[in-house]
């Protein structure tokens, strides 16, 4: 009977996870490897190959919590960048969870919490970065657990919630800085708490004592960071992001305008303007749920205020976990179009019709990257311009079968990112392989000219539009990108008696 009860819920919610994954784990490799994942996932790799080094992420102001998963997910699967890239999408279902659970908390409406999780489904912002190894999907996780777990807080008063509650603050804050942004927004919250004369007094003491146990916890996690030396290079990292106060008072206004601009367009991009129009109608019902709908949008609205005033070098993923919120305003509206749409059929049709353009935009990620309308930075990055790896498998693929023949040895244009970290997580015990950086290049470094003459010598180039052709290099292989401009390019440096 019970069964009975929800069978449409449970088809849905397996229409759902089935096509979750689908769209997740189709071509998940298609896209290569990509700077930013470069270096997380040799950090990972290092991590668990090192204990000494479990901090390493700390070196670059990065906090480990993202690392450390990968790098546990990288003791059962081989490939670095499939094990990098299922933690993600792991991520992302723990997200597509979550949100549906959270909608129901607020509105009690089995169908906003399914239309929420559909919403994710199709959102191309999630469906970016549940396929790349980036820890801004998992900020976002924490980000709806935390909402969801305040909210309890603030209903039922519970210690067992504050304790969970201080436990997923503390997995934010080790997660990324923007983690603490869960901490800043308890207070709003109090939307929902109960003001009635009846012991309002009393439980919002109450609620003061265990908010304050559930940020101590947090703190208590992050506490761990302290035990590494690294520990002070958060804060320096954190100000080439977001101005720091005594830095932003001297130029308060001078970002305001570019910054409101690229963080609106960006989005634009990925929300569409279908769903802006949905969240506006959501807001200006003033008679239902207005509380709950005003709590959402300020979980919105005050990071990406904040953002927009204090940002200073900026990345439409910043803005990834702030924007998940408002997928329930869209789906709250869509669920009270059945209302004003008597009829089923057309209430499915006007459903379909939103969801038509993030899913066209999605088919294009999917099988069209290049062609894809998401943000410029975010193209540039993942898919067209010098941090996208096009050439790093068949560099790697080219490195392993030279190397059965004997030692060899491989320059890179980089020190720190793509290059060599790419390599280095594919060769990295590789006995015959060694690798080393160098930037900027003008010339062949003596170094590697030296190491020509004695054995089978490489240099890979990734950002140089032109490579001198004094250099004493032969041209083994190129590998192109859809911005013509940047190619990545193997030679073979040869040695000064072959001249």
């Amino acid at each position: 009977m019970g069964v009975e009860k929800y069978k449409k819920e449970i088809i849905a919610a397996i229409f759902l996870i089935t096509f979750f994954f689908f769209s997740r784990l189709i071509k998940l490799t298609a896209l290569p490897i990509f700077v930013d994942e470069a270096i997380y996932l040799r950090w990972a790799q290092i991590a668990k190959n090192d204990a000494n080094w479990r901090f390493i992420s700390l070196t670059d102001g990065k906090q480990p919590l993202f690392v450390w998963i990968v790098m546990v997910a990288m003791k059962f699967i081989q490939d670095p960048l499939v094990a990098g890239r299922l933690v993600s999408v792991l991520i992302g279902f723990c997200s597509i969870i979550t949100i549906g659970g959270l909608a129901y908390l607020l509105f009690k409406d089995r169908k906003i919490a399914l239309l929420s999780s559909l919403l994710y489904l199709v959102f191309p912002f999630a469906l970016v970065y549940d396929r790349m190894v980036l820890m801004d999907g998992l900020v976002g996780t924490f980000s709806l657990l935390s909402l969801t777990l305040a909210i309890l807080l603030v209903r039922t008063l519970r210690l067992d919630v504050a304790l969970i509650l201080g436990a997923v603050l503390g997995g934010g804050v080790l997660t990324k800085t923007s983690g603490f942004l869960n901490i800043y927004l308890l207070p709003l919250t109090l939307l929902l708490f109960d003001w009635s004369p009846n012991k309002r007094r009393a439980n919002f003491i109450r609620w003061l004592f265990l908010a304050f146990l559930a940020v101590l916890i947090s703190q208590l996690f992050y506490s761990v960071l302290r035990l590494s030396p690294f520990f002070h290079i958060i804060s320096q990292k954190n100000a080439l992001f977001v101005f720091p106060f005594n830095e932003w008072i001297k130029h308060p206004f001078y970002y305001l305008k570019s910054n409101f601009q690229g963080l609106s367009n960006w989005l634009v991009s990925y929300l569409t303007w279908p769903w802006f129009f949905l969240i506006i109608f959501s807001l200006l019902n003033f008679r239902s749920h207005f509380r709950e709908k005003l709590l959402l949008f300020g979980w919105f609205l005050i990071p990406f205020v904040g953002l927009t005033v204090f940002g200073n070098i900026l990345y439409p993923r910043f803005i990834f976990s702030m924007s998940l919120p408002l997928l329930i305003l869209v789906a709250w509206s869509l669920s009270n179009f059945s209302n004003l749409l008597k009829k089923r059929i057309l209430w499915v049709a006007t459903v379909l019709l939103f969801l038509y353009l993030p899913l066209s935009i999605d088919f294009k990620l999917l099988f069209k990257p290049e062609i894809a309308p998401i943000p410029r930075s975010d193209r540039e990055q993942y898919i067209s311009s010098w941090p996208a790896g096009w050439g790093v498998k068949e560099i790697v693929a080219f490195a392993k079968e030279e190397a059965k023949n004997g030692k060899i040895f491989i320059a890179t244009e980089g020190t720190f990112g793509l290059f060599p970290a790419s390599l280095e997580l594919y060769l990295w015990d590789n006995p015959n392989v060694e690798i080393k950086g160098y930037f900027p290049v003008k010339e062949i470094p003596a170094e590697v000219l030296k190491k020509a003459e004695i054995m089978p010598t490489y240099f890979v180039f990734n950002e140089t539009v032109e490579v001198p052709s004094n250099f004493p290099l032969k041209l083994i292989a190129e590998y192109h990108r859809p911005l013509p401009r940047y190619s990545m390019r193997l030679y073979q440096v040869m040695p000064s008696k072959s001249k």
